[in-house]
């Protein structure tokens, strides 16, 4: 995008030192993109592409774009006193103008000149011609969406990676499958990795899709007619997108807020396969389940009161980054409904919403990435803990095996007793079936194998990675 616009570009020292809670809830390269400096060079590059694209259509000269666009750089302007002036107006966009405008105006002309010389003005009268408040806010908006998407998907694609190399490696890794939250039939930690990896993709390539195509410039003046550029207005529109190597709408969408209750619901998406995974990890490194922790040295996971303590930090703020998004996803679903031609107030309700939710779901994918390249896995503990209920996982296996002669009903009765008198009296489910008659005491341990009672388990997983490594492919 011209001119460009990443952090080393933007002048100055910077983005500004990061506050008391940003290592934990701002992690990553997307709060810097979402900040108050990004949002000005974002409304400036807005400004900049939109006399460049009068220029390319003579509506204005191509020096005053050309200085106008010299202008366009955050370090010229006061955030705080933009921000303190909005108020005025009801956006930060009015006073913006008004200090570009005073940039590209000479200093000083006298009384006489300023009437004998109508360029005494300089580039003044061609800053935010014909366009609207909104026209720049929203262009805007697109812009640091489309930047702050940028390390947002690198850390989401960093996750799903990571989620991969652990399904391909513990393809036939065997553990127990868990339903409601107890030990239900064996599967393979391959197959939950693969889970994690077609949830994590998904959710990158339809934001990806959306970054590439739904992110349109805004240019429609006061009412969406760009009635001051005349017969130039649709021309200078696909300019102004050109520009900005945004997409071209086919009209302006000042209160059709699709684009953005769009990019909300993709993002609580993200947010909501982050938040599985990392919910998964948590459980997993439970001190009694103990089947996966996060690597790390030093004081990773440490605990202010107990030293002993190796806490899964990183799957724990990526939940906590992932479980803003759903309100803030609501707020701009909320406040789409936009009223006539501008919206009084449900516009001004997304600016912040928008914003919190980029740096939200950005800072959840970071800590899921750095979790998951550090994941160690357990597989001894895996298999340890498959053989705490003493087989009863295998319930359904020996239930299925015995329908075939006592029909279905009788089979699952049978095992159902069996299973609970091992419950009850803390025998091997295995000792319990062999006092059984009906039972081929021969067949008992073949039966009790986890790793014999996988399915399509590893089936699912070659599905799982191959989608991931087809390009343009789906996971789901």
């Amino acid at each position: 995008m011209k001119p460009s616009s990443s952090p080393s570009d933007r002048g100055g020292a910077g983005p500004a030192p990061g506050g008391l809670f940003d290592s934990v809830l701002a992690r990553g390269g997307v709060r810097e993109r979402v900040d108050d400096r990004a949002w000005l060079q974002a409304m400036l590059d807005a400004e900049a592409a939109l006399a460049r694209a009068q220029a390319r259509v003579g509506l204005i000269p191509a020096a005053d774009a050309e200085r106008i666009t010299a202008a366009c750089r955050a370090e010229n302007f006061d955030v705080a006193a933009l921000g303190r002036d909005a108020a005025a107006a009801g956006n930060p966009v009015v006073p913006l103008v008004r200090a570009l405008t005073a940039a590209v105006t000479p200093d000083a002309v006298t009384a006489n000149a300023a009437a004998a010389n109508a360029a005494a003005a300089g580039a003044g009268p061609a800053v935010h011609y014909g366009a609207t408040s909104q026209d720049i806010l929203d262009t805007a908006a697109m812009l640091v969406t489309h930047r702050a998407l940028g390390p947002l998907l690198a850390d989401l694609g960093g996750a799903a990676a990571a989620s991969a190399r652990l399904a391909e490696t513990h393809r036939d890794t065997v553990m127990a499958g868990r339903t409601l939250l107890q030990q239900a039939v064996p599967i393979t930690f391959g197959l939950t990795a693969a889970g994690w990896l077609t949830g994590l993709d998904t959710a990158g390539r339809r934001l990806a899709q959306l970054r590439a195509t739904r992110l349109a410039a805004q240019l429609g003046g006061a009412a969406g007619t760009l009635a001051p550029l005349g017969l130039h207005g649709a021309t200078v529109a696909a300019a102004f997108a050109a520009e900005l190597d945004l997409a071209e709408p086919v009209m302006p969408w000042h209160t059709d807020r699709s684009r953005i209750t769009e990019l909300a619901g993709a993002l609580g998406t993200a947010a909501s396969a982050i938040a599985k995974t990392a919910r998964d990890v948590t459980l997993l490194a439970q001190t009694e389940v103990a089947e996966v922790r996060e690597g790390g040295a030093g004081d990773h996971g440490g605990s202010s009161t107990l030293p002993q303590k190796r806490n899964p930090v990183a799957a724990v703020a990526a939940l906590a980054g992932a479980a803003q998004a759903p309100g803030l996803v609501a707020t701009l679903l909320a406040a789409a409904t936009h009223e006539q031609q501008r919206a009084a107030g449900a516009w001004h309700a997304e600016w912040l919403p928008l914003r919190e939710l980029l740096g939200s779901v950005g800072s959840a994918a970071a800590w899921l990435r750095h979790c998951l390249e550090r994941l160690e896995i357990d597989a001894d503990r895996m298999r340890a803990n498959l053989e705490l209920t003493g087989g009863l996982l295998l319930a359904e296996r020996v239930s299925t095996a015995l329908a075939s002669t006592l029909g279905r009903l009788a089979a699952h009765d049978l095992v159902r007793d069996a299973a609970a008198e091992a419950t009850r009296s803390g025998r091997p489910f295995g000792d319990v079936l062999r006092a059984r008659p009906e039972i081929d005491d021969a067949e008992i341990d073949k039966l009790l194998d986890p790793a014999g009672y996988l399915g399509s388990a590893g089936e699912f997983v070659d599905r799982a990675l191959a989608a991931y490594r087809r390009p343009g492919g789906a996971t789901s």
